[in-house]
């Protein structure tokens, strides 16, 4: 017989305590930061915005693994933080947190994806109306359930946002898995049956980061890699400069719109 304390998960034991023992309100102090902010995992974008002296590194949130610098550049005539976030959910919710606690308020995070269907062609953007929670991170922040929704206002201005730049997009759910080698064909035909059109790692987390904190976030990723067919297709997804470089546009000004949101929210309660 197995033991039966094997079945009495961690990641089922939500604890609803608003405060931790590492708070990080408490061990970062506030910054002059915009309050509208991009999370990217576009390191490339990011060192040409840098390089072409268009950005200034606000924070540099050093990790074991190296810096996440936070930037401010100016867009559309204002200010926005750009986060160069760490790649996976305990990572990239960790430094989403620690933006939180520096004065960032409203979020678009925008990366590349797998993609799970053969008509989401390399580029095509996809906005995330939920996140399956294949991963731990999500499960600290809210109780377990299968998915994670995506913020309804701030994922509705970022589809008008591409839509009126023009820019084609699929909506729909993504999957969020903390092991890119354990994508087996059963799963992957499993998450296309549920409706999934990516995978990816960091979604779900960044969605329940932000929901704990009570704060608007919206995500749209680009089709990368191929997961459609008998074998796996890298497509050269990471060079796809342009896509990269535009996409960050478009979420930096989606960012703002959600940012006006927001405010006129607080200012009619």
């Amino acid at each position: 017989m197995p033991d039966d304390s094997a079945f009495r998960h961690p990641l089922f034991e939500h604890d609803e305590a608003p405060r931790a023992y590492i708070e990080p309100s408490e061990q970062i102090r506030p910054l002059d930061v915009p309050q509208a902010c991009v999370i990217t995992f576009f390191g490339d974008a990011v060192q040409r915005l840098l390089d072409d002296g268009r950005a200034r590194v606000i924070n540099e949130n050093r990790w074991e693994d190296g810096p996440h610098p936070l930037l401010e550049v100016e867009h559309e005539g204002e200010r926005l933080a750009i986060l160069q976030s760490g790649v996976g959910a305990p990572l990239a919710g960790a430094l989403l947190e620690q933006v939180i606690a520096m004065g960032c308020r409203s979020f678009v995070a925008c990366g590349g994806a797998g993609a799970l269907r053969s008509d989401l062609p390399l580029g095509h953007l996809a906005v995330v109306t939920s996140a399956l929670r294949d991963e731990g991170t999500s499960f600290h922040y809210l109780p377990a359930s299968r998915y994670v929704e995506a913020h309804a206002p701030a994922t509705a201005i970022l589809e008008e946002t591409l839509t009126e730049h023009e820019v084609p997009y699929a909506a729909g759910p993504t999957w969020t898995t903390d092991a890119p080698y354990r994508e087996t064909h059963a799963k992957i035909a499993a998450r296309r049956e549920e409706g999934c059109l990516t995978v990816e790692m960091e979604a779900s987390a960044l969605a329940a980061v932000a929901r704990f904190r009570g704060l608007a976030l919206a995500q749209v990723l680009y089709g990368g890699d191929d997961l459609s067919g008998e074998h796996w297709d890298n497509r050269s997804w990471q060079t796809q400069a342009d896509v990269r470089d535009n996409l960050l546009a478009i979420a930096g000004s989606a960012a703002l719109r959600v940012e006006r949101w927001r405010v006129s929210e607080e200012a009619g309660r």
